[in-house]
């Protein structure tokens, strides 16, 4: 019995503070709309390290088709350029829907031009991408207070 109690603490490697990371963000809904594969792939595994399985999509129309369908989200990540249907677009459609979901516009340009763009369909913040774990902190923590 001991040998069992033992070897179960022992196996765990993550820090208590990872653990509350963890659960304070495990019911948190997040959805990702970027076309481009290796940034979907490095958001995903940037949000499960904070304990959130995020739902993936490729472009704006996927993301609005979502919200009409009756989806909700707390926190959209979305890129601006996209085929189909680009990132202030979709932010424009859904803000129109009256969905009040945080929007993180992600772009590849760090012009201002280009963020205010997103800003003025509705984003809540605009990053250039990849999002670091810095700015998926300051977002969730944002989220959980």
């Amino acid at each position: 019995m001991e040998v069992g109690d033992g070897a179960s603490s022992s196996s765990s490697s993550k820090k208590p503070e990872e653990d509350e990371i963890v659960e304070k963000n495990k019911n948190l809904s997040v959805l990702v709309v970027d076309d481009d594969p290796v940034i979907r792939r490095f958001h995903d595994m940037l949000l499960q390290s904070f304990g959130i399985k995020p739902h993936i999509v490729e472009n704006g129309k996927e993301s609005v088709d979502l919200f009409v369908i009756g989806q909700s989200y707390d926190l959209i990540l979305m890129d601006k350029e996209m085929p189909v249907m680009n990132g202030i677009e979709a932010t424009k459609e859904i803000r129109g829907m009256g969905i009040h979901s945080m929007i993180v516009g992600v772009t590849d340009s760090d012009l201002d031009s280009e963020k205010q763009e997103f800003r003025t369909a509705g984003v809540d913040y605009c990053f250039e991408k990849p999002l670091t774990p810095e700015r998926i902190n300051l977002l969730l923590n944002d989220l959980n207070n």
